[in-house]
């Protein structure tokens, strides 16, 4: 684990410490997940930190999906292609979602449509979010091969703190 510092310090309020713990000390932190054992890694350890972490924070979860080529595309129907595209999200999110619930955490859902490392990196600038948290690897070795590691990818584009979990 290690955290990339980006070009932009994180907002802090008057009224609590730069460690937040007692006093109300809120981050917006932006989780990215696939659904991997990696992801589920990621959640383990952030539950596990609950004083650094816990739900004193605003937390948004964000899963993307990579776009079917347009090649492929024009054999689905505009409803088909959808269906799938809630269903690959509807298969991700719904254990994430049960997990954090159990924690207690108030969270915020987003699926996205496209290329990973691009849209994660643009959602946490877009965002203004104070922390990216990701697991590694969450595709298999041929994938990052083939298409290249989403953390790679996120940690070259993105200028917002990084927390990369192994």
């Amino acid at each position: 684990m290690w955290i990339k510092t980006g070009g932009r310090a994180s907002a802090y309020r008057d009224d609590v410490s730069p460690l937040g713990h007692s006093q109300g000390f809120l981050m917006k932190i932006l989780l990215a997940v696939d659904g991997s054992s990696y992801t589920k890694r990621m959640l383990a350890f952030l539950a596990a930190r609950d004083d650094f972490l816990g739900d004193h924070h605003e937390y948004t979860v964000i899963t993307v999906t990579p776009k079917i080529p347009p090649n492929a595309a024009r054999f689905f129907a505009g409803t088909t292609l959808q269906d799938y595209y809630g269903e690959e999200t509807d298969a991700i999110l719904a254990p994430v979602k049960a997990f954090l619930s159990q924690l207690g955490w108030t969270v915020h859902y987003r699926h996205e449509v496209g290329p990973p490392a691009e849209m994660i990196a643009a959602t946490a600038e877009d965002g203004h979010f104070d922390l990216l948290v990701l697991g590694s690897h969450g595709q298999s070795a041929l994938g990052n091969l083939v298409m290249g590691s989403v953390a790679t990818g996120v940690l070259a584009r993105c200028r917002t703190p990084v927390l990369l979990i192994r």
